[in-house]
Order: C-alpha cells, then sequence, then structure tokens
C-alpha cells in the first residue's frame, strides 16, 4: 500500500511538471495581441519519425510579430500514456499574434 501511495505522488508530481518542457521563440517584436492558435505534432518511434507538419508561419497569418510555443502539454502527457505503447507521441505548437 505504501509503494503504491509513494508511485501515485511521483506520477501526480510529474503530471504538473510535464508542462515546463516548452521551447518559446519570438518573432520581431513578440506578441501584439492575444489572439492564439494551435495544434498538435504527431510522432511515431517515440519521436524520431514526424507524421504530419505544423506550420508556424502560416498559424501567424502573415503577422510580422508573434511568439511560437513548443510544448509536450498535460493533455500530450495523457495522450502519450496508452499511445506510448505503440511509439506514438505528440506536442503542442501555440501560436500567439
Amino acid at each position: 500500500m505504501k509503494k503504491m501511495a509513494v508511485l501515485m505522488f511521483v506520477v501526480l508530481i510529474a503530471s504538473f511538471a510535464i508542462g515546463c518542457a516548452a521551447h518559446i521563440h519570438t518573432v520581431g517584436a513578440g506578441p501584439q495581441q492575444s489572439e492564439k492558435e494551435a495544434g498538435r505534432q504527431w510522432y511515431i518511434l517515440w519521436g524520431l519519425v514526424p507524421l504530419n507538419d505544423v506550420d508556424s508561419k502560416a498559424m501567424a497569418g502573415g503577422a510580422s510579430d508573434y511568439e511560437i510555443k513548443t510544448e509536450i502539454s498535460p493533455i500530450d502527457f495523457l495522450i502519450g500514456i496508452p499511445a506510448g505503447l505503440i511509439t506514438v507521441q505528440s506536442r503542442t505548437v501555440t501560436v500567439t499574434k
């Protein structure tokens, strides 16, 4: 029972810490509005082979000042639990104009 409690605590802490894995790129002067658009990138073989292409420039819609945030969100983590068994992973790309 004690091992189960420790395991649940570790999983809980990991689920909150997973959102910290983010890359943020600022283009131009950065976002001028709070308008956001998000997309999900999919990979197989644990991130080695991309399945789709998320075009952040197209998501910006011609804006010259924006921010790109690429992260493994808590939703991506939850998707990865069952999908990881068949080597599929995802990450979220958010463009803020």
